[in-house]
């Protein structure tokens, strides 16, 4: 039984397979061209669990993402 006050409904199989679309964020990552960049942080950051470890990807999407506005400009 759920807890009081617990409102949570189990989603429908509509809903789920609704998130297993693309995310949102995802989809704007790979319309500026970093998405190569973005994976491999997030790899890093997945395996090392701490972004200090992961300033290599930090930098090169950084670097990415600047020169995609230096374009839009």
């Amino acid at each position: 039984m759920a807890r009081p006050g617990h409102t949570r409904n189990r989603p429908s199989l509509e809903e789920d397979e609704d998130e297993e679309a693309e995310d949102p964020l995802d989809a704007m990552i790979s319309r500026t061209g970093c998405a190569a960049q973005h994976r491999e942080l997030q790899e890093c950051m997945a395996a090392r669990q701490d972004w200090r470890h992961c300033q290599t990807q930090v930098r090169a999407f950084g670097e990415c993402m600047a020169r995609r506005q230096r374009a839009e400009e």
